[in-house]
């Protein structure tokens, strides 16, 4: 046991090092900053007053569940890589929690059953499409009204009424009571210990934000739990900020892959209060809702912070240019992460200032943020207005900064995976079909132009040969044009770290690379009618397959492809077995100096690749394979996929 523990320690240096020489040797190629190979694309789903989803209160749970896979979808084709969902929007629930009641804004009624779990359904929907789930919790608010009646009895704001005040017309719970601190934390924690998520989120909304001729209601907490502060205002902020360091300690001990984020207001402080403040005259979130967000970055609480810099380029109170080097200077250093929250509801929006009906706005906003290479990523609010694209200003952001797919940033210092293996790469009419083998959370997939017999590094140093991410361990690429391509796999953990790549597969129509498969579903596919559709069998290729009774006539199923030049190719079938179809079944190879005929017994052997031999084919395009039903024996004729390589 020893020598093996041994051996295993040796192979995880190796594996290191082998990822870690590579990661060097790309860090000293040339980058193109449009496609930046690490990047956290985000929009927000709010679910508070039904902003977002579900669109409206008291829909079936199968219309619910369409509308939250039609934002994924839409992640998705926007090249993002991560969703922020409000799961905790007024001191409710959209689990099933023991701690809150079932959220008013999924059936229209605190405390409503909506027939299903929402979280363990969304979460589950977003890996399934290799989209991070960052649940977004808002901490104190408990209503947008005053009245505690109109909560569902069991509510623990009445419960405790000792709990909570009213302010400016809402209802909070009072951050100043340590008991009122830890149960958030526990109603928090029971989401994160019970559900997969990917990072925990809390908006910007601590103490409430100030309304004129009003007063927070909390002297008396002061001076029952006030003790060691004499003013108020330090107290307020301590109160946040344990709940802040609490909370992100709790979250790493359950789960240290979850990453804790907050999406503060954009201006901590003014430097006309504060000389380590921005060059703003804004609302000051240190003094008007006691969020010391500069000191959790200092402090290192959050593993990221997502500042709502939701203003204009040049925009004289707060521009936004100031705003993302300020905090660009915040973060550098700490190992926060700095992600901007992105004004989507702006753009194009009636009422805003000119500066927000120019389509390229927003766009501009992230071309400034590569001057600073501490901007990790984006978020945008919210997913309503990115689907709304008003003056096209998203197209442009996707036109000019998500043109590629892009891997999350890392997180922590966790070993990468070893490399995968690619175990086939074949190239169809629907696009070049690859598996592999690994060990990863998630796989990403390269294709670099031409066939290469080694890797270069500067071929993975950014995005720019990135075709996708995905959760499984095969990939069709439909986006692969005619011509030769390489294909590397590489493996990366729940934390973003990434393996050295696989060894390269060759593909293609200009060497030894070549490899096409012909499903029966694919336009090179023709049979009579003849020939019926069936996925009976658990064994088929692709969706289905054609299976005609035995006759006098030939009557093939037909595989037509490109063969890209004469030379010796090696022919596979595909069938699924069964008992009951045909044991001498006549498959036809269209070979130089005339066809070839092999008989294969359906009845076993079926769900694999089956050699049917090495044949010498002419260029060009032409029927290569054939399905005869011409055949003494009885039971079904069966044609499902076929694979040529150029051996």
């Amino acid at each position: 046991m020893i020598a093996l523990r041994t051996a295993l320690a040796a192979f995880a240096v190796l594996a290191h090092l082998v990822t870690s020489t590579f990661s060097a040797a790309a860090a000293a190629c040339t980058t193109d900053p449009a496609t930046p190979k690490r990047q956290l694309r985000a929009m927000w789903i709010s679910t508070v007053a039904n902003i977002d989803w579900p669109s409206d209160t008291g829909l079936s749970a199968a219309k619910q569940q369409a509308e939250f896979r039609a934002w994924l979808d839409m992640a998705v084709q926007k090249r993002m890589n991560a969703v922020v969902v409000q799961i905790r929007p007024t001191a409710d629930a959209f689990w099933p929690s023991p701690f809150e009641p079932w959220s008013e804004w999924l059936s229209g009624t605190q405390g409503g059953n909506p027939g299903y779990d929402p979280l363990a359904f969304m979460v589950n929907e977003a890996h399934a499409r290799n989209l991070e789930f960052h649940a977004w919790f808002n901490p104190y608010r408990i209503a947008n009204h005053a009245d505690p009646n109109k909560l569902v009895s069991t509510h623990p704001a009445r419960q405790h009424p000792d709990w909570r005040f009213a302010y400016g017309g809402k209802l909070y719970y009072n951050p100043g009571i340590p008991a009122v601190r830890a149960f958030i934390e526990d109603a928090i924690m029971d989401a994160v210990s019970k559900y997969d998520v990917d990072g925990v989120h809390l908006d910007d909304y601590f103490y409430p934000y100030p309304v004129d001729g009003q007063t927070i209601p909390d002297a008396g907490t002061f001076s029952q739990h006030g003790g060691g502060f004499s003013k108020i205002a330090d107290w307020r902020r301590n109160n946040v900020n344990l709940l802040v360091q609490e909370l992100g300690q709790r979250i790493h001990t359950a789960k240290p892959h979850v990453s804790f984020g907050i999406s503060p207001f954009g201006i901590w402080r003014n430097a006309a209060t504060d000389p380590l403040g921005s060059r703003t005259s804004g609302l000051q979130s240190y003094d008007a809702i006691y969020a010391d967000s500069r000191k959790w970055v200092k402090q290192g609480w959050v593993d990221y912070i997502a500042p709502q810099i939701y203003w204009h380029i040049g925009f004289s109170a707060a521009a936004y240019e100031v705003l993302t080097a300020w905090w660009s200077d915040q973060v550098r250093g700490t190992g926060v992460q700095l992600v901007v929250g992105q004004a989507a509801y702006r753009a194009g929006a009636s009422g805003q200032d000119a500066a927000w009906q120019d389509p390229a706005e927003l766009s501009d906003h992230l071309t400034d943020n590569r001057r600073h290479p501490e901007v990790a990523g984006d978020i945008f609010f919210s997913a309503k207005d990115v689907k709304a694209d008003r003056i096209g200003s998203f197209t442009r952001v996707v036109n000019a900064h998500y043109t590629r797919p892009a891997l999350l940033p890392a997180r922590g210092s966790a070993a990468a995976p070893p490399a995968p293996a690619i175990t086939s790469a074949t190239q169809g009419s629907t696009g070049v079909q690859l598996a592999w083998t690994g060990s990863g959370t998630y796989y990403a997939v390269y294709r670099v132009n031409g066939l290469q017999s080694t890797a270069d590094p500067c071929s993975f140093a950014d995005a720019r040969n990135l075709v996708t991410t995905t959760r499984k361990t095969s990939f069709t690429d439909a986006s692969a044009a005619s011509g030769a391509f390489t294909y590397y796999v590489t493996a990366l953990n729940r934390t973003h770290q990434e393996s050295a790549p696989s060894a390269g597969k060759p593909v293609g129509s200009s060497g030894d690379g070549f490899s096409v498969v012909i499903d029966n579903s694919d336009a090179g596919f023709t049979a009579s009618s003849n020939w019926g559709t069936s996925a009976f069998s658990g064994q088929l290729h692709g969706a289905d397959y054609r299976f005609a009774n035995p006759v006098s006539a030939s009557d093939p199923a037909w595989y037509q492809t490109t063969i890209p030049s004469a030379g010796t190719y090696r022919v596979e079938v595909w069938y699924p077995a069964d008992s009951g179809y045909n044991s001498a079944t006549p498959y036809i190879v269209a070979a130089s100096g005339g066809n070839q005929t092999v008989t294969v017994d359906q009845r076993s052997g079926g769900g694999q690749w089956r050699v049917l031999g090495t044949y010498t084919l002419a260029a060009g395009t032409y029927n290569v394979v054939g399905v005869s039903r011409w055949t003494s024996a009885t039971g079904y004729v069966i044609a499902d996929a076929v694979r040529i390589t150029k051996t």
